[in-house]
Formats: C-alpha cells, structure tokens, sequence
C-alpha cells in the first residue's frame, strides 16, 4: 500500500520539478538570448541538450531506482535541478550555459514522471497505477503555475535572480523525494504470499515483442507531443485563425489533458491499461485529420487541440501503467530505462524537424506528417491489444 502522504508529497515535487526545469526556458528562453546576445536557437538549444542527456541516462537512472530506491535517487535529481538553475543564473559564456543544461538534464530524469512512476512501482508494485495517475495532475499544471511566477520573478529580480529562486525552490523537493519508502513491494509485508497478478508478458519472446510495441508507441507519442505542443498556435494561425482565436484555442490542450487525467482517476480503474492506451493513441489520428480543417471550420481547430491534449493526458499516464501490467513490477525500473531512451532522445529533436517540415512543406504538411506517426502508433497500439487480449494474467503468490 502506498501512503497518502507518499502520494501528496510527489504530487508537489512534480509541479515544482517540472516548473524549474522542463518550462524554465518558455518562460526566460527571449530574456536570456537578448541579454547575452546569442540567437535563439543557441539559448534554446539548452532545453534540446538537456532532453538528450535525459535519454541518455535513463537506464542508468531507472536501475538505480530499482536498487536503491526512489528516496535517495529522486532527492538526487533535486539538487541536479538545483544545480542546473544556479549555473544558468552565472552564465556569461556558452560552456558554462551548456553544462548547467546537462545538469538539468539529469535531473529531470532523476525527478520526472518517469522517476516517479519507478518509485512507485517499486514501493507498490501493481497497486501503482492510481498513484501514478494522482500525481501526473498537479505535474501537469506545472505550466499554468509557473509560467506566471516565473515571469513574475523576472520583473522584480532579473533572469538570473529568478532562477536563483528556482534553484531554492529545487531545493524544497529534498525533503518531498525524502518521504518516499524505502521498503520494496513485497519485502514490507515480509513475503506473506499476498497473491498478485502475474505479468502479462511471460516468455522471453513476448517480453521482447510487447517491449518493442511499447517503445515504439512511446517515442511516436512523445515525439508527437514535443512537435505539435509548441508550434500550435502558429499552425493555427497559419491555417488563417486570427491570432487572439488561436492562442485561445490553443490553451484548450491543457484543459483537454488535465480532463482526460481526472477521467482516468475517476473511472479508469475499470479500463484495462491496454484498452486505455489503444483509445489514448486513437484520439491523435483523429485530432490531426480535424485539424486539416482548421482554416474551415473553428470547432476542427478547438478539436485538434483539446483531443490532442487528451490524448497526451492519457498516454503519459499509460507510460507508466502498461509495464506494471507487461512485465514483472521488480525490475520496473530497469526495463523503463531501456524502452523509452528512443523517446526520450527523439523527442529533443521534434521541435526542430516540425519547424523544418512547416517552413518547406506547410502547416497542413505537418499535420500529414502527425496522422502519419499516429497511424503507426495506432498500430502498434492494436498489435499490443491483440497479443494480449486477457485482462489479467492470473493470481500468483508473491516471493
């Protein structure tokens, strides 16, 4: 059983991990390329670094986590992301800049949702999913709240003075990561041979066939997400939708994905993670066709951004649900280390290939482009489904 404090307290880290280091560059990227004069792509290419050594250390980071645990690990990632602030704020020269991105970069992967869910899947096994489902609400906010604050503490303390706050606020996370328990699932209970359902995936050949599917859907969804996100309001726009319209259906992504996250704590629990997560990558195909529509019709637009953001909502929580339910809880970590390195370190790139494919093809270019990935993950999604289609695969005792 995983204590509520547990929950609450990781909750909290997750706003505040995800506000000081994954949107800390949308909200002081302009300020601090203007200041030190480099281009734009020079400061924001901080963020593409650190999303590269984020992959890059994944199976290191989740193996640790399935050793060790999540309180040592993710209290780790806290200073990491401390750090990283702190050397942003000195940063006078691009070496010193670059390094604090890589300090970033480890800890985001130390403190993320990929962190987390490890954490809580090594502390309560299959009971994981609803926590894993809890905290991904107030991470995803992490935007709503910081972006303003962020800008706020630029306006009265400059750039730098704003991110020596983030780094303190880095610091708050220690003890948060430190409530985490040490103990592993199963150990606590002193191996009472409380039953649990065996892993879907049983021999090695479907270990291997259900570890690709997983990944290949993973790094479509995530490269999908890293592309589309900040490059749609100019696809609106672009599709002839005046700017003020666009930037308010634009928004409509995060209402849409902090709604597919309350449905799935609400009513979730009857869906099993493979459904779920065939309807989560179904919902993209279908937002990206509506949006070819977008210059016609405003409800094709308000489609395209909400569908979309719901059905990020859904797959980043069946990111960490469908290994609970594949493969064996023990060494959660260590697999997810593995699978999502393709994800992790094609996202960094998504950004630049959208902007690529809209400046020679065009914003209908790009949406082709997205049905295209979406369709291949549709199919992975269905082949997933398909190859396990029991629900469960039965009760066995715990060792």
């Amino acid at each position: 059983m995983i204590p509520r404090r547990t929950v609450a307290c990781l909750s909290v880290a997750q706003l505040v991990s995800w506000g000081v280091s994954y949107h800390l560059i949308a909200v002081f990227g302009e300020t601090i390329a203007a200041d030190l004069g480099w281009s734009r792509p020079v400061a924001y290419g901080g963020l593409t670094l650190a999303l590269v050594v984020t992959g890059v250390c994944s199976p290191v980071a989740g193996g640790a986590i399935d050793r060790l645990g999540g309180r040592p690990a993710m209290a780790a990632g806290s200073l990491f992301n401390a750090l990283g602030c702190v050397g942003v704020a000195m940063a006078h020269h691009l070496p010193l800049y670059y390094a604090a991105w890589v300090s970033l970069g480890i800890g985001m992967r130390l403190t993320l949702y990929e962190a987390a869910f490890a954490a809580l899947a090594r502390i309560g096994g299959p009971e994981a999913r609803r926590p894993m489902s809890q905290i991904t609400l107030l991470g995803g906010l992490a935007s709503t709240v910081f972006w303003p604050i962020g800008h706020t503490l630029g306006e009265r303390l400059g750039w730098r003075g704003a991110l020596m706050a983030y780094a303190a606020l880095a610091l708050l996370t220690v003890p948060l990561h430190l409530t985490i328990p040490s103990a592993r699932h199963g150990e606590a209970a002193g191996g009472s041979g409380r039953p649990h359902e065996a892993p879907l995936a049983r021999t090695r050949r479907q270990r291997v066939i259900a570890g690709g599917l997983y990944a290949l859907i993973a790094t479509m969804a995530g490269f999908l997400n890293s592309g589309i996100s900040p490059h749609l309001i100019s696809l609106l726009t672009g599709f002839g939708l005046a700017a003020s319209l666009a930037v308010w259906i634009a928004s409509l992504r995060g209402v849409g994905q902090s709604s597919a996250r309350i449905w799935e704590i609400l009513f979730g629990r009857r869906i099993h993670p493979l459904t779920l997560n065939l309807l989560g990558v179904l919902l993209l195909p279908v937002c990206f066709a509506a949006g070819l529509l977008s210059g016609r019709f405003v409800l094709a637009a308000v489609a395209l951004a909400f569908l979309s953001g719901a059905g990020n909502g859904i797959l980043a929580i069946t990111r960490g649900t469908l290994p609970l339910v594949l493969f064996d809880p023990r060494t959660y970590g260590a697999v997810t280390g593995r699978l999502l390195v393709p994800s992790l370190v094609l996202s960094a790139a998504a950004p630049i290939t959208y902007a690529f494919v809209i400046d020679r093809v065009g914003d209908a270019g790009a949406l082709y482009l997205s049905i295209g990935l979406a369709s291949l993950a549709l199919a992975a999604a269905m082949a997933l489904r398909t190859m396990f289609p029991a629900t469960s695969g039965g009760p066995v005792a715990s060792k």
